[in-house]
């Protein structure tokens, strides 16, 4: 079958490739039209003035029927402001978590169970022209300086901040680069919420939001146990008088009501520059902004010392940590803890009673609530009080 070229896209005799304009297109703007997408990402040009140009380049270099041009321009349109082959999947509100392991093996978690998404790209060049892209249009450089990246896209859904972790074949076994997107709702749900979902029940509700004002609260388990859920509907329910601040990682905990609460997220260093804020120095920013409650996202290295320190010299506090057991919760801190300050282990586990509670989930339940009541000398070990335990088969 013969072909000719007609400005930039390779045109068939018989039938034109709206496929494979579609994808040259999006290969344009990602490589030598790639500041005009950085200015729209940036806010230069509004998404009308995008379209526009875009609209411009399709005429001048594709020579296609009007109707082409409309529907190519359309189908950009989704590409650019969707997520290509994922946007169903992120449109799709069962689904929590996005895994693509490869351009044909895409895994997805519904309801808290993984499965296959159904969806795939066309080909690992389709696969990783998306890489490209999504890289560009979020302003983060996948040079090999910067093999794994985290970033987060606030700006596209409505409805979800979406959290990227990728990592580029440099540090991959595998050829292609690995992606996973967790959707971390915009409205998350409230306590009123939880309790219609089965999280807990109103007594249980109650016992939490007592507990989680009147002292230090660490909350633990595995990963999409609730940790995070159950810490944004939580902190909603201090009083609007309590100046709250809250550091972490990625911007997974924010506010719906609350009039004083101030966001810190950390900024890792990015290719060569020596510009890097971590959680530990968000961290010691944050008790310098006479707060009344300091809440750490997720407690995962130098920051937990200046969590319990927070904590133990009267500073409400809250944090949630990854553990299997809320007893591994309690030295998993310590062990953060011994490695980025002088104390002993001894001197830290003292330090833990002002957590006086400690909440583990599981499977999006309130699994276990301890109540701390004490360093007991004898066993040279903290004492816990557990005051609740949803057995198995318990129904809220």
């Amino acid at each position: 079958m013969s072909s000719r070229s007609k400005g930039g896209c390779i045109i068939s005799s018989e039938l034109e490739s709206s496929k494979n304009c579609l994808s040259q297109l999006v290969e344009e703007y990602t490589t030598r039209k790639q500041q005009t997408l950085v200015q729209m990402k940036k806010g230069m040009l509004s998404r009308e003035e995008f379209l526009e140009d875009a609209g411009q380049h399709i005429k001048e270099f594709y020579h296609r029927t009007q109707e082409q041009d409309e529907e190519l321009l359309k189908n950009f349109e989704q590409y650019i402001f969707g997520y290509s082959r994922l946007s169903e999947l992120i449109n799709d509100e069962e689904i929590s978590d996005i895994r693509v392991v490869s351009f044909d093996n895409i895994r997805v978690k519904r309801k808290g169970r993984r499965q296959a998404a159904g969806v795939a790209f066309a080909s690992a060049k389709e696969y990783r022209q998306f890489i490209d892209y999504i890289a560009t249009r979020n302003q983060v450089n996948i040079s090999n300086l910067n093999a794994i990246q985290r970033f987060t896209d606030d700006d596209s859904d409505p409805r979800f901040i979406l959290r990227f972790t990728l990592s580029m074949p440099l540090v991959n076994t595998s050829t292609e680069p690995y992606l996973c997107i967790r959707k971390v709702p915009r409205f998350f749900p409230q306590i009123k919420d939880l309790i219609a979902a089965g999280m807990m029940d109103v007594t249980i509700a109650e016992l939490l939001i007592r507990r989680f004002r009147e002292g230090s609260t660490l909350i633990c388990g595995g990963n999409s146990s609730g940790k995070t859920t159950i810490l944004n509907a939580l902190k909603e329910t201090l009083p609007n008088d309590c100046a709250v601040l809250v550091a972490q990682q990625a911007d997974e905990l924010t506010t719906r009501f609350h009039p004083d609460m101030m966001f810190l997220h950390s900024l890792p260093a990015q290719g060569e520059t020596s510009v890097n804020y971590d959680l530990e120095k968000i961290s010691i920013a944050g008790l310098t902004m006479d707060v009344d409650f300091f809440i750490i996202g997720e407690v995962k290295g130098a920051e937990a010392v200046y969590l319990l320190n927070a904590a133990y010299t009267g500073q409400q506090c809250a944090a949630t940590i990854h553990a299997p057991s809320a007893d591994r919760a309690i030295n998993k801190l310590v062990d953060y803890c011994l490695s980025s300050s002088k104390y002993t282990r001894k001197e830290l586990l003292k330090m833990m009673d002002c957590f006086q509670t400690l909440v583990f989930m599981e499977h999006y339940r309130v699994k276990e609530i301890f109540a701390c009541t004490g360093w007991d000398e004898a066993r040279q070990d903290l004492n816990y009080e557990l005051i609740y335990r949803r057995e198995e088969g318990d129904c809220i």
